[in-house]
């Protein structure tokens, strides 16, 4: 008796976009920690200035011992030395000098409000659909971050000065991210990364040399190993992380799981940094995370009718 030939079986292919979202929320979460233990010892914009440049000469002379064929148009590399300034020399500046005065938690929580604001100016710029969900989620998002800095100001836990500096980084980030979809670059993002952070430290250098002393750096192993993280985990995986999620995504979806950024961030400011955690935050935390869930939630599909 023949057997007949086995048909085999095809597998589901796996799905790492979850994975790669997740991750990327726990690297962006905590550097915000990080941060604010590298500016406790050290100047912000030297500490930026440093970040910056270390993470991209590292990015690109690991290219070049590779031997990477060289897949940016000048083009390209314009493109992703202006992402350089908006990402990392205005976005961090800005957000690093706030956290001199303003807790890790706080400067996590507003910045992680990136997605809702997104999606309003994708909707003006790039043509997303508005919808009704992320209208409400815009709103949501709004009320809970305004609860928060409202409380935090009120009982002198963080400066006006120092949010006011957190709200322009956000606006950065939120610029650079409808940069990045409106003039999508094309060629590798690694090496786009390491040009990205090449331009951020070429930025900064000029106002750290000016505005900073390194007389007030105070070496000592927690800010080695910040800096080690911030290069590492924060320059290089977090934003080669980012731009692959915005070019598989849209510049919404790409935020799909942001919701568990802002109690991620005051999780691990309060686990590292023993930032207390009061209650009204978390009533301010709610709003935010269902706000950034409205907005990134994809709409749901229908199934074609069968006639």
């Amino acid at each position: 008796m023949s057997l007949a030939p086995a048909v085999p079986v095809s597998r589901p292919s796996f799905n790492a976009l979850p994975l790669y979202i997740g991750l990327f929320c726990l690297l962006w979460s905590f550097a915000f920690v990080a941060g604010k233990t590298g500016v406790t010892y050290c100047p912000p914009l030297i500490l930026l200035a440093a970040r910056f440049l270390l993470a991209g000469i590292l990015i690109l002379g690991i290219s070049a011992l590779r031997r990477d064929e060289w897949s940016l148009s000048w083009r390209d590399v314009a493109v992703f030395a202006v992402l350089g300034v908006a990402n990392n020399a205005l976005y961090l500046g800005l957000g690093y000098t706030g956290l001199q005065t303003v807790s890790a938690g706080l400067g996590g929580l507003i910045v992680s409000a990136n997605p809702i604001f997104t999606a309003v100016l994708a909707a003006m710029f790039l043509g997303e659909a508005l919808t009704w969900r992320k209208v409400a989620g815009l709103l949501f998002g709004i009320i809970g971050v305004a609860l928060i800095v409202w409380h935090r100001i009120a009982i002198g836990t963080d400066s006006l000065h120092g949010i006011l500096f957190t709200l322009a980084s956000l606006a950065s980030i939120v610029a650079g991210t409808i940069l990045f979809k409106l003039f999508a670059p094309k060629g590798n993002l690694w090496l786009g990364n390491g040009v990205q952070n090449i331009a951020g430290g070429l930025a900064v250098t000029p106002f750290a040399l000016t505005l900073s002393s390194v007389h007030d750096i105070v070496p000592n192993m927690q800010l080695l190993g910040a800096f080690a993280f911030l290069v590492l985990g924060g320059s290089i995986l977090a934003y080669l992380l980012w731009f692959h999620l915005l070019k598989t995504c849209g510049a919404t979806a790409a935020s799909a799981y942001h919701f568990l950024m802002p109690p991620l961030g005051m999780l691990f400011a309060w686990m590292v940094l023993g930032e207390h955690i009061e209650s009204r935050d978390l009533l301010g935390i709610i709003p935010v995370a269902l706000g950034v869930y409205l907005v990134t939630r994809p709409a749901a599909v229908t199934s074609p009718v069968v006639k």
